[in-house]
Parts: C-alpha cells; structure tokens; sequence
C-alpha cells in the first residue's frame, strides 16, 4: 500500500506541472478503480505563517442533512514545496492541521467511493462518479480562492461531463472559488452525448446530455428528444432561461445496474441516476430529468436566504422548502404534461395519489409546511439506526409543498382573471432569480400580494396553507376545470397498515398511524397478524381476502402476537381513504365551456377521449 501511495502521488504531482502556480490545485487519478479507490492529490500556495487545517465536508449541495464524508478517507499524509514530510495533526474526525509548512503544502490521501448517486462518489473501471464534497478536502480560510482540478483517467476513451470550466487539456478544469467547485459534480466515463442549443444569438446557450448506460444509440436519441421538449417547455414557464456560466448546462445520467436512483441539482448542471436502463423503464427517467431542470430557476438563482452561501461543515437549514422542493415537484409532472410527455389521465392518477397522501397525513396535525421543511435535516438521505415515527410526525415537504402549489394556482386561476402560478413563479424569478438576491419568508408573501393586487388575500393564503396546518377544500378547485375529487375504493374495507413476510409469519411492516382501525385497536409495527375473523393469515394476500369479505364500519376480531405474547383484539374497519381524480366527461356528464378554457389554460390540454 505504501509504494502504491507514493507512486500515484508522484505520478500526480507530474501530472499537475500544468498548475504548479494555481493558488490551489487538485490531481486525481485511480490506480486501484477495480477496489473503488482514487488517490488525490491538492496542493495549497502562498500560504500564511500559520497552522494550515483541510477538512472534508459534512454537507453537500442540494442536500439538507449531514453527511460523513470524511470516513472515506485514509492514508493521508502532507509535504512541503520540497517533498520533505510534514507533521500532520487531528483532533476531530473531519479535519487535519498542518502546524509548520513554508508556505506550501500538498496534502495525498486515499478515496473509497462506491455509491453513484446525487451525493456520493463511485470509482470502478467503468466510471469515476465523483461528488465533489464526497471526493475533495479543503482549506479553512481559502474558501475564496481559485482552483484547478486534473484527472488521470483509467481508459483513453473516458470523456468528463461537468460544469466546471475547462482547461487547457481535456481533463483538466477550473473552478473560481470552493462554492462553485463542491457544487460541480463530475462524471469521467465512455458515456453517451448530446447537445443542443436554446436560444439566438447572444442568448445562445448549450444544453449537453450525457448518459453513461448499457442501452443503444437509439435510446439516448429517444431520450434527448424528450428532453428538449421539457426543457422548452420550462422555458416558456419562466418566460426566459437562467444565463448559464459558461454558456452552458449539462444533465450527467447514469442509468446502470450498480447506481443508486437519484437527482440533484446543481447550478449549472444536474445528477439524474438510476439502476434501471432507458428501455427497461420505458424512459420513466424523464420524469426526475423535468424535475431537476426547475431548480435550474427555483433553488440554484430562485434562492432561500438560508442556503446562500452554502456551509459545507453542517446541516443547512431553511423553512422554505415547501417552496423550493415542493413548488419544484408541483411544476416536475405538470410540464411533462404540457410538453406532451405524459398523458391527461396518468397526471391525475399521479396527482390523486399525492395528494391522498397529503390530505391523510398524520403529520399535519403537528407542523405546518414550513415546520417540515425543518425536519430535512432528518430525512434527506440522513441514516441513523433507531426508528422513527415518521409515519405520524411528517409529511414530506416535496408532497405538501406540490399540493399548496396545486391549491394555489386554481385559486388564482380562479379568483383572478388572467393570473396563475405561472405568473408568481414569474414574478419571483425577475426579482430574486434573475438578479440572484436571496428572498426571505416575507418576499414569498409580498410578492404574491404583488402579483394579485390584494396583500390580504396573500397574508391570508400564507396564513392558512403555510404557516399553519389548514388544507384548502380540493374539491370546488378541481371543478373548475371539470375534474371530480372523491375517494378512490369507498367501499373497501381498510386496516390502514402495509404487511410483510417475516418467515412464515405475517407481520405489520411500519408504524400504525393515528387514527386507522390498528392503531386505535393498540397494534404497531412488528406485531404479528395471526387471523381476521374467520380467516388465517399466513401472506399479505390473506389479508387483502379477509377484508374482502367485508364492509367499512363491520367490527372483526385480529388475533396477533405482539411483544407482550398472544391476543385478540375487535377492529373496526375504515373505509379506504385513497382519492381519486377522474376528467367529468369521462362519466355520462358534459364538460362546459368553461371547464374546458380553464383546463386548457392550466393543463394545457383540453377534453380527452
């Protein structure tokens, strides 16, 4: 291990000549790919007579909870101008010290990394994955300075997808400042790409889609021209594209067997993964695609005050993400919709889910929009060992905030002629996105007051719907544009829990949530379902035939095994909660004129067979 070391390391500082007068510079090259290492190199100039302390981050752009980068990280060591070792110090799990160093330290170490995803680096001979704060350490007080990067890549045909600026090499780029750097995700791999132009002249800007996967030519072809047709779409949304640095953004795709399902935005490019391929899928992917380009607008510009700047040392904490994930995930489905990638019908269905499960959320009964947009700290791909009680403490804020960016667009669809959503979003975006000034809590409502003439009814929205824990009535909204709110199975016979197979036992598999017949009958997760009424339970699907034979509102007897030992307990069964969201004219009704402008203008679609 130790000669490998030194070898890549020399090799690196070879390889990084190109940059010996850059403030700070990194190479990166990947010797032992097949084990998931990379050795990284970065050097820090014109240092200070001070102790210098490097450190790996805690937090990533685009996520909200902390995230312990440095447990990947090992053989680091540190030499000065002249190669001579330094003494290098530790007194927390996340940094290093070097005392005494002359102005000059490079600092080598080991990266493993095997998980592909928005947060995360994967090294193999395939690819190199890297999310720069899973990949890089950094310097306490360089934060502003310039930086250059160079890899060493492990076949010729590797190309990189990346926002980060290129250099005078294929491999080598730079980034203005450690923002922008640990917010530039890179893949280095044999990948697929396209590219496209938006815009004319001046405003001429290029998109690149860049897909690492096992599929055909074909499939990409397929693909990018879904993604054009969304990107337009979004564009016609805000009225106008974000200015690009560079001229340029870039989707980096991984659809492989050994990537993990995710997408994280990033500001001029976006992480869109998942395990399934193009095909196999049948291009679902296009969905986190339209996704992740809002934030392009609503996140990366469109910006909280809390996250700017970005501090990669903790968790970064903002209530406004009903808004920033949420309005995105409102505005995700919808132009697919608009941009003829998805079907009238497949929208409502999904629509009807979320918000079922908004509108049954227990979570509702303690926190408001902005109180769960708080709680990201704990469930943005946080782990931690003890369970929780999810099930009735949150909702999340991606499905809230969507259902208040639903009620709010058919309120002012409704209440003001002419207006909607889109010219909020509008609004908002020439304001604070475009001109990039952080907005506060208070901007949201002012805005909108704004917008609609009427800061009461903005104080008023805002009041109801975000800073407290009121739902709007879904039903008359929908009407208006012909579309019939109303529970999905209401004579099916319900339990309100999910079951698993625990051996040959049937077991409940999370938390019974307030107010469902298991969890007034005292049953919670883990309790073992021995029978309902007359029938034994030995799957989850004599579960679904025991209720079959009955009807919201019978009693029946469960017996169970629970911690305390054997039982029987009477259930009163529910009815199923789940809604469903049909179009008028699909029962024996007519659509209205009417109804048909006001779906039209909102879906952009009209009367569908």
């Amino acid at each position: 291990m130790r000669v490998t070391l030194l070898s890549s390391s020399a090799l690196l500082l070879s390889a990084g000549a190109w940059a010996q007068d850059a403030p700070v510079s990194y190479e990166v090259s990947f010797p032992n790919a097949v084990h998931h290492e990379a050795e990284v190199a970065v050097t820090f100039r014109e240092l200070e007579d001070a102790p210098l302390t490097v450190r790996m981050s805690r937090a990533s752009p685009g996520r909200y909870a902390i995230h312990e980068f440095a447990k990947n990280v090992y053989a680091l060591r540190a030499v000065d101008a002249a190669g001579e070792p330094l003494t290098v110090t530790q007194d927390d799990p996340y940094s290093w010290t070097v005392p005494d160093h002359g102005g000059e330290v490079t600092v080598f170490y080991t990266l493993y990394g095997d998980r592909a995803d928005g947060t995360y680096s994967q090294i193999d001979t395939t690819h190199a994955h890297l999310n720069m704060p899973a990949t890089l350490l950094w310097a306490e007080g360089l934060e502003d300075r310039p930086a250059e990067i160079s890899f060493e890549p492990v076949s010729p045909d590797w190309k990189a997808a990346t926002q980060l600026v290129p250099g005078d090499a294929p491999m080598r780029f730079t980034a203005p400042d450690l923002q922008y750097l640990m917010d530039s995700p890179t893949e280095l791999s044999d990948f697929d790409l396209r590219e496209w132009t938006i815009g004319e002249g001046e405003s001429a800007q290029t998109i690149r889609l860049a897909v690492h996967h096992e599929g055909t030519e074909e499939d990409v072809d397929s693909f990018a021209e879904m993604a054009k047709k969304v990107v337009d779409e979004q564009i016609a949304l805000f009225g106008e594209a974000p200015r690009f640095d560079h001229g340029t953004y870039t989707f980096i795709a991984g659809y492989l067997p050994y990537v993990s399902g995710d997408g994280m935005e990033h500001r001029n490019s976006t992480v869109i993964t998942s395990s399934s391929g193009l095909y196999e899928a049948e291009f679902d992917q296009i969905g986190t695609l339209s996704h992740e380009f809002i934030h392009a607008w609503n996140v990366e510009r469109l910006r909280p005050a809390e996250l700017q700047p970005f501090d990669f040392t903790k968790a970064n904490p903002t209530t406004s993400l009903w808004f920033a994930e949420g309005f995105t995930s409102y505005y995700g489905p919808l132009t697919l919709l608009r941009a003829g990638e998805e079907e009238v019908d497949e929208y409502l269905t999904s629509l009807a889910r979320t918000l079922s499960y908004v509108q049954n959320g227990a979570g509702r009964d303690l926190r408001s929009p902005m109180d769960m947009s708080l709680r990201a700290a704990f469930v943005d791909a946080a782990t931690a060992i003890d369970p929780d009680n999810n099930a009735n403490t949150f909702v999340s804020y991606y499905s809230y905030g969507a259902m208040i960016a639903l009620a709010l667009d058919l309120e002012l669809r409704g209440k003001f002629e002419g207006l909607s959503l889109d010219d909020y979003m509008r609004r908002l975006w020439q304001k604070f996105g475009k001109t990039e000034t952080p907005y506060t809590h208070e901007d949201l409502v002012q805005t909108l007051g704004e917008v609609t003439g009427d800061a009461a009814f903005a104080e008023g929205f805002f009041d109801a719907y975000i800073e407290t824990r009121e739902l709007p009535d879904y039903g008359p909204l929908l009407a208006q544009a012909g579309l019939e709110l109303a529970p999905a199975n209401p004579e099916k016979a319900w339990l309100g829990a999910t079951f698993e197979t625990d051996g040959p036992v049937v077991k409940i598999a999370s938390n019974t949530v307030r107010g469902t017949p298991l969890y007034e009958a005292g049953l919670d997760r883990g309790d073992q379902i021995v029978r309902i009424g007359r029938f034994s339970v030995k799957s989850p699907a004599d579960v679904e035939a025991a209720l079959a034979r009955h009807e919201p509102g019978d009693s029946v007897e469960v017996a169970y095994v629970s911690r305390t030992g054997e039982g029987s307990v009477s259930v009163t069964l529910a009815g199923d909660p789940a809604l469903k969201i049909t179009r008028k004219e699909a029962g024996e009704e007519t659509l209205s004129e009417t109804e048909q402008r006001f779906r039209e203008a909102w879906l952009g679609v009209g009367e569908a067979e």
